[in-house]
């Protein structure tokens, strides 16, 4: 109420019905509906030294979660170890040795680094899931869906000395298994899981974006490739669909690479959701090249 009355609203205007309670001692003029709505509602009650962690400071990074996010799904607010998590309904607190994450500011608020971000939350995800968000983290494409500032978010490097560095925590073990798994060039979740489906199905790694040259002529990057066999992959997402432009560009792609002798395998999610028919195809392709 007196932060209410210090930014000029009348007396009185602070509890009107018209006004929306997203958190205890916050109000909205509109109803909070995004995720970002909500973290936004949040950050005056945050105190000093407190800041975004777990699951919402990684999707705050837009890091690639296996769920998505509802609006009953908690923030989780981090305090320092001496501290009191906070009890607030639509919080989860959780208390946190200050020197085991950087703290960032991300649009105007303080959360941990992504690195911290994923380790917190390792606990919820299988080592595929965990490669996925590693992915997300090592990229350095700057067309990578949703991912926050900067390229690359962290290095092999750096997530190796981190994870000896926390020592143990919940979720460690997967975060070692997925780590030799991820890959540096992934441009989407949804080419980490194709190549993640191959190499489950006992078919070779894939090589991520890879460049087609013919005499000196640049042809086109694939998502995946088997260069040895001239096999591409391309995951054809909603982007796809509904970019003219990227559209036409695909299509001329897969006609150059065609005409210089690849085989142009394009899949979407029903292929991910049903892999059957891909890995037939993808089996049938391969098969065809070695004879």
């Amino acid at each position: 109420m007196r932060t209410a009355e210090a930014v000029g609203l009348r007396p009185g205007r602070y509890s009107t019905p018209d006004l929306h309670r997203p958190f205890r001692g916050i109000r909205s003029v509109e109803v909070p509906t995004t995720f970002h709505d909500f973290v936004d509602c949040y950050v005056p009650r945050l105190k000093p030294a407190q800041r975004f962690g777990g699951m919402t400071a990684a999707r705050d990074w837009g890091l690639p979660m296996p769920t998505k996010w509802t609006s009953k799904e908690p923030l989780d607010i981090f305090v320092p170890w001496s501290g009191a998590p906070p009890k607030t309904p639509g919080v989860r607190g959780r208390r946190m040795r200050e020197d085991r994450a950087e703290t960032r500011t991300l649009r105007g608020h303080p959360v941990i680094d992504p690195v911290a971000a994923l380790f917190t939350c390792a606990a919820t995800l299988t080592v595929t899931q965990a490669v996925i968000v590693l992915d997300a983290l090592l990229t350095t494409a700057s067309n990578y869906p949703d991912l926050g500032p900067g390229r690359p978010l962290s290095t092999r490097s750096e997530i190796t000395r981190r994870l000896e560095e926390w020592e143990r925590f919940r979720g460690r073990a997967t975060i070692r298994a997925a780590l030799p798994q991820a890959r540096e060039l992934v441009e989407s979740p949804k080419e980490t899981e194709t190549r993640l489906l191959l190499i489950d199905s006992g078919l070779p790694e894939p090589v991520v974006q890879h460049e087609v040259w013919v005499d000196g002529q640049f042809l086109g990057r694939t998502d995946l490739a088997y260069p040895e066999w001239k096999i591409a992959f391309e995951y054809e997402g909603d982007g796809h669909r509904t970019d003219k432009d990227q559209w036409r560009k695909d299509i001329q792609r897969q006609r150059c690479l065609e005409s210089a002798g690849w085989i142009v395998i394009r899949l979407t999610q029903a292929d991910l959701d049903e892999p059957e028919l891909l890995i037939a195809r993808v089996r049938s392709a391969i098969a065809s090249r070695s004879k």
